[in-house]
């Protein structure tokens, strides 16, 4: 009976009390009033926040290509762990804000999908990282280079989705961004399909085949995870359109 409540009340009570509570002076009443009726500011926080550590591993990861076979490839390197361990506790946060609030300002699965997506975007490009330090000396930054500025330009518009998650009364906005991730997802999947089809045509040693496949595979996984993030959001805003 508490969770059928608890979910009419995510329906109705969050943009219902929207305009009141802002006429509200700042009280611990008020405080608590946010808390009940979804409209703590929290969880748009720590969402942008965890979209931030997204387009932070995706600069790391363009910095740790430039410095494969150098002496500042570990420290760019950890740059790609710290946003993915600091991605992993604003997790950790959402889920105990989760725990902690009785009606929330959007719907519990679509905070969680949306937390997931994101941050899966930093754990994809630590993995990319790992997989570069296997044969640092022999891997050409050339070749991905593409790739790896449709990750960033993707990061880029997913953070500009999730912040507009605080006014979602212009959906058509929210559309045109979802539907740029949608491209550049697309050509991310043909390039792709050319960088297999050069690698196993042309003369390359059989070890770096493979490493090569699963980089080429993990940054369109990574792109891929953007497209997720971004699909969450335009289904929020179709929502309460």
């Amino acid at each position: 009976m508490l969770r059928m409540l608890q979910m009419c009340y995510e329906q109705v009570l969050p943009f219902r009390f929207r305009e009141a509570l802002k006429g509200i002076p700042h009280t611990p009443m008020k405080d608590f009033l946010k808390k009940v009726l979804g409209k703590d500011e929290k969880f748009y926080e720590l969402l942008e926040a965890s979209a931030v550590e997204a387009q932070k591993s995706a600069k790391s990861l363009s910095k740790l290509y430039a410095q494969v076979g150098k002496p500042d490839f570990e420290q760019c390197f950890t740059e790609l762990v710290v946003a993915r361990r600091v991605d992993k506790r604003i997790g950790l946060s959402i889920t105990q804000e989760l725990c902690k609030t009785f009606v929330t300002p959007l719907e519990r699965e679509d905070i969680e999908a949306l937390a997931n997506a994101l941050y899966k975007i930093p754990k994809t490009c630590e993995k990319i990282g790992e997989r570069l330090a296997i044969c640092p000396l022999q891997f050409s930054t050339d070749i991905v280079d593409k790739q790896v500025r449709m990750l960033e330009q993707a990061t880029e518009v997913t953070a500009r989705l999730v912040g507009r998650l605080r006014k979602l009364s212009n959906v058509e906005e929210i559309q045109d961004d979802y539907e740029t991730l949608q491209t550049i997802e697309g050509d991310a999947d043909r390039l792709m399909v050319g960088l297999l089809r050069d690698l196993y045509q042309g003369n390359v040693d059989a070890k770096e085949v493979v490493v090569l496949k699963d980089i080429y595979e993990l940054l369109e996984r990574a792109i891929d995870h953007c497209r997720d993030a971004g699909k969450v959001v335009f289904q929020i805003a179709l929502k309460y359109a």
